[in-house]
């Protein structure tokens, strides 16, 4: 297939194969982590039907895992290529101050709401254009130079964190104008707002790869870089545009951190980068890259949202501790990697014959 074949829309029918053969391996994915997500609620509600099932609770796990959300799908951009990002948090938080001073250093605090707006959207298009600018050196490194994405977005996640702390001297920025708090904590039709971002970013996305040229491209990348390459993709400005667009949700991220927290800190989320690799693969985005939906991605979260309110709730009551809860995550994330890496080598007789070896 040439570069113009792919362009144009010719060769529908290997495009069309291609996509088959993605949804064949991830629609039973997404079933069983749908069973998985009922499965968690019913127990959790069972275990604790006073606390668990409530609308306060239920809303409160909507604004955490939105966030989370967001920066997952940035994640699972970077692992369809076949690559990682390691610096979305550090970019996050980079915006969020960047955002966080044209708030506080224009005075808008004190200002009504219709003189405070064009401050605010100023601070909202500053936060973008410093997430583009950071995806756009990551895309640079790793697209242009040659650098491996876990090396180079190692280096930026210090980068960018470095930069923060140089701009904020350590301290947080706070004293946002009230307005910006509906952005992180108001509702729309009952529905928290940065979980209706969160749903938004997932729409939009989830149609790209699946019905646009450049999601084809996404997917044939990761698959094998060097068919993709003979097929006349340009392995590099897919890379690129996939990073500049993972920087542009961090910075999303970082604008709900700041609306809903009320301030912005240059170590925010530390966690975070576990937990979205962790939701990820858990989500059925292969780590070697070209399989995967951002639907099971939403599915996966959810029901991780779900495990960590239930057992915070579940151990705080007899122990006050989470320790249980950061084991089973790690462990949880240890295996399912070790399955998907068995699954695509040939599955678990393989794994029996390794451990337990013929003689």
């Amino acid at each position: 297939m040439t570069r113009q074949a792919v362009q144009d829309g010719k060769g529908g029918t290997k495009r069309s194969v291609a996509r088959r053969i993605i949804g064949a391996k991830t629609d039973h994915h997404t079933r069983v982590l749908f069973v998985l997500v009922v499965l968690i609620f019913a127990l959790m509600s069972l275990a604790m039907p006073s606390q668990f099932p409530t609308r306060a609770n239920l809303e409160s796990m909507a604004f955490q895992m939105s966030e989370v959300g967001i920066l997952t799908v940035a994640m699972a951009l970077a692992m369809l290529i076949g690559g990682i990002d390691l610096s979305i948090t550090a970019t996050a938080n980079l915006s969020a101050i960047a955002a966080g001073l044209v708030l506080t250093r224009s005075g808008a605090a004190g200002l009504r709401t219709v003189e405070a707006l064009p401050i605010i959207l100023l601070a909202i298009v500053t936060a973008i254009v410093v997430g583009l600018a950071c995806g756009l050196v990551n895309g640079l490194l790793i697209g242009r130079v040659g650098v491996p994405a876990i090396l180079a977005t190692l280096g930026t996640l210090m980068l960018y964190t470095g930069i923060a702390y140089g701009v904020t001297r350590g301290r947080a920025v706070h004293g946002l104008p009230s307005q910006v708090l509906f952005l992180g904590n108001g509702r729309l039709l009952g529905i928290p707002l940065p979980l209706v971002v969160f749903l938004a970013v997932l729409a939009l996305l989830s149609a790209a790869l699946k019905r646009t040229a450049f999601g084809f491209k996404v997917y044939m990348l990761g698959s094998n870089p060097i068919a993709a390459r003979f097929s006349g993709i340009d392995n590099p400005e897919i890379i690129l545009k996939t990073h500049v667009i993972a920087g542009v949700l961090s910075a999303v991220t970082g604008i709900v951190i700041l609306a809903r927290t009320n301030s912005a800190n240059a170590d925010y989320g530390s966690s975070y980068i576990l937990m979205t690799i962790l939701v990820a693969v858990l989500g059925g985005v292969a780590v070697t890259g070209g399989s995967g939906r951002l639907a099971g991605v939403a599915l996966a979260l959810a029901a991780l949202q779900m495990l960590s309110t239930g057992l915070n709730m579940f151990l705080l009551r007899f122990s006050g501790s989470n320790f249980f809860r950061d084991f089973a995550w790690g462990f949880l994330l240890l295996f399912v990697m070790v399955s998907e890496h068995m699954y695509h080598r040939g599955g678990v007789r393989k794994l029996w014959h390794r451990i337990l070896p013929r003689k």
